[in-house]
């Protein structure tokens, strides 16, 4: 009796532990638009990027972890730029606070960033995009890849975190698999034939 309890609180706490451990957002998954406002006053879609590898932080401003990433990122697109890679930096409200295009223009001037960066004042539209479940924690940065055909193969976040994301070897390793994937094909565009009688 008291090993059929010993081995059912195991399990229980197994299962549990496996489930905290699962990310809530699927990966891959089409990646969700997106419009990111620029601080120039210019919004760009996010699918405007397709058919090259896109690495997008979603960051706080004032967070120095963040501002680690971005520098990853400017070495990243000085080196894989011409290959395919596009950058995008995205800041978004810490609680309490507000984001602001002068504000991220700042930052940009400060880092020398050489990328898109941008900004949006509405963290739930960050949550929909990351699909972050509400009782999920927090974690900045936020990192998505995204290959050449909008598809979402990596995200920080969930309950696993995948903290390697914010590791310059582990995402050389990872876009340079991504580059290497053939680009989608242009769709022909679609002819109307009239009918002749």
């Amino acid at each position: 009796m008291v090993m059929q309890k010993l081995t059912s609180g195991i399990l229980i706490f197994i299962l549990t532990a496996a489930t905290l451990a699962m990310p809530s957002a699927s990966v891959p998954r089409k990646s969700p638009e997106l419009t990111i406002y620029e601080p120039s006053g210019k919004t760009t879609l996010l699918s405007s990027f397709k058919g090259k590898v896109v690495m997008i932080e979603f960051f706080f401003i004032r967070s120095p972890r963040c501002i680690e990433v971005a520098k990853t990122m400017n070495k990243l697109n000085a080196e894989l730029g011409a290959s395919g890679f596009q950058p995008i930096a995205i800041a978004f409200p810490a609680p309490n606070s507000d984001v602001s295009g002068l504000l991220v223009g700042t930052v940009v001037n400060y880092l020398k960033l050489n990328y898109p960066v941008g900004y949006i004042n509405n963290k739930d539209e960050v949550d929909r995009y990351l699909s972050r479940e509400q009782d999920e924690v927090l974690r900045i940065p936020q990192v998505v890849i995204i290959d050449r055909t909008g598809m979402i193969r990596a995200q920080t976040g969930g309950r696993d975190a995948n903290l390697k994301l914010e590791d310059e070897a582990y995402l050389r390793t990872l876009l340079d698999g991504l580059l290497k994937e053939s680009r989608p094909p242009d769709k022909p565009a679609r002819r109307l034939e009239k009918n002749l009688l």
